[in-house]
């Protein structure tokens, strides 16, 4: 009886030896995340706390190691580093690679902005509506937007005549924003304007307010023109490498995809704060904002329109849905003003 109680509690130790030993471990997928925004940024923390809520829901099955401030991959290098694999997932501006977002430069023309909630609800489900062949190469997570684009310069900007060959850093469509304004516009990501203005290489930045206190411009402008009429925005995206995104399994994709939907709320009130902080931070150096005047705001409108006028024709040339597109912004402009 003891010897087959013995034979029973061995087969019963092996068996459970067997089972223990066969189960497989749950698989770690390591993600690496290039961001151009510096760490201190509320668009970082955002982009951050999107990530540590991918790991969380996915119970640590995916790990996304972040690399804030261009460290990884330079801004205007983060999309091909997504395509090449230097980084899974990237997160940077279209327009720091002009000419190479046709279509999605549409979202950046200056339309009259009012928030960045606002563009970045228009941004991304423009991109759903139009499904643009140019980002066919990546796995687009979200897209974000932000407030409008105002001008903030060293020396007052009170009239249209004030900004006449002033040296102003822009990216995008917003250097013809500049040009037709009729400002000198000079390329620069953002990252390099506090020295560059620090310096007097320009004379003043075109940027949604957030940016005098996430890059601490505030610190080297001493103006900013509040100019809304012609407010553009700048859209930036969320994207991952294909083949990486291709070998999640199903689930995990569906935790990224619900995330990503969540945070395109996020990142807009995100801009919203933001705008609101740069806005009591500028003050707080004691800058000046200044007010255009309804029939002065009228004047600026009516400058930049022939942007768009040129953006549509020149896309349709190429046959582009340029028409179709800025219809398609000007329809959820209209949507989500309300």
């Amino acid at each position: 009886m003891k010897k087959n109680l013995l034979i029973i509690l061995m087969i019963g130790m092996a068996a459970f030896l067997v089972t223990t030993g066969c189960q497989k471990k749950e698989k770690t997928t390591e993600l690496t995340y290039s961001i151009f925004f510096p760490p201190t940024h509320s668009q970082c923390k955002a982009a951050i706390s999107w990530a540590e809520e991918i790991e969380k829901r996915s119970g640590g099955r995916i790990q996304i190691t972040a690399f804030p401030g261009g460290t990884l991959t330079k801004a205007n290098q983060c999309y091909d580093g997504v395509v090449k694999g230097i980084s899974d997932i990237g997160m940077s501006c279209f327009a720091y690679t002009r000419g190479r977002f046709p279509v999605m430069a549409a979202v950046d023309l200056p339309h009259g902005y009012p928030d960045g909630s606002v563009a970045t609800r228009i941004a991304t489900e423009f991109y759903k509506k139009m499904l643009p062949k140019e980002l066919n190469d990546v796995k687009v997570l979200y897209i974000h937007a932000h407030g409008p684009g105002l001008l903030s310069t060293k020396d007052p900007v009170r009239v249209l005549e004030d900004i006449k060959g002033m040296k102003i850093r822009s990216t995008g469509l917003s250097a013809q924003v500049v040009t037709a304004l009729g400002g000198a516009a000079v390329a620069m990501p953002q990252g390099d304007t506090y020295e560059a203005l620090q310096k007097g290489v320009v004379e003043g930045t075109f940027t949604p307010i957030e940016a005098l206190k996430g890059w601490r411009q505030a610190e080297v402008i001493k103006y900013t023109t509040q100019c809304a009429g012609v407010g553009y925005t700048t859209a930036m995206f969320v994207v991952m490498n294909p083949a990486k995104w291709n070998a999640l399994p199903k689930d995990l994709q569906k935790i990224i995809e619900e995330v990503s939907e969540e945070w395109v709320v996020v990142h807009g009130k995100t801009w919203n704060r933001s705008d609101d902080e740069g806005r009591a931070f500028t003050l707080s150096q004691g800058n000046e904002i200044i007010l255009l005047s309804d029939e002065e705001n009228k004047r600026w409108v009516e400058a930049v329109a022939p942007i768009i006028e040129s953006y549509i024709s020149e896309t349709e040339e190429k046959g582009l849905p340029g028409k179709k597109a800025v219809a398609q912004v000007k329809d959820l402009l209209d949507k989500y003003s309300k």
